[in-house]
């Protein structure tokens, strides 16, 4: 008999404990512009996204109000947290700039 595996059991998990992660859990998040450039923050999943997009616009030396963040094809506001919008281990956030007016004179 092994005793040194006789008394290890894996602790059971319960259904939908693993939906459940801290909020003070780090990921990692891509943000990619139009130009394809990908800039990755590692960031808590109940800090708020405007830390992450003020820090992309400082990187970008763009104006954080010229640019549109987007998750799943959705606008993000600042006030939001990953954890709010169930994001994940190496999702993706796209930037977009705006764009005013929308022909030549």
């Amino acid at each position: 008999m092994d005793y040194n595996n006789a008394n290890q059991t894996a602790p059971a998990s319960q259904p939908g404990e693993d939906e459940k992660k801290p909020l003070d859990q780090h990921l990692s998040l891509k943000v990619k512009g139009q130009d394809g450039n990908e800039v990755f923050f590692k960031i808590k999943r109940s800090t708020q996204l405007r830390k992450l997009m003020n820090a992309y616009c400082e990187r970008q030396s763009v104006d954080p109000n010229s640019i549109a963040f987007l998750f799943d094809g959705r606008r993000l506001r600042a006030e939001q947290t990953p954890a709010e919008l169930e994001m994940e281990e190496g999702d993706e956030i796209d930037a977009m700039l705006h764009q005013t007016g929308g022909c030549f004179p």
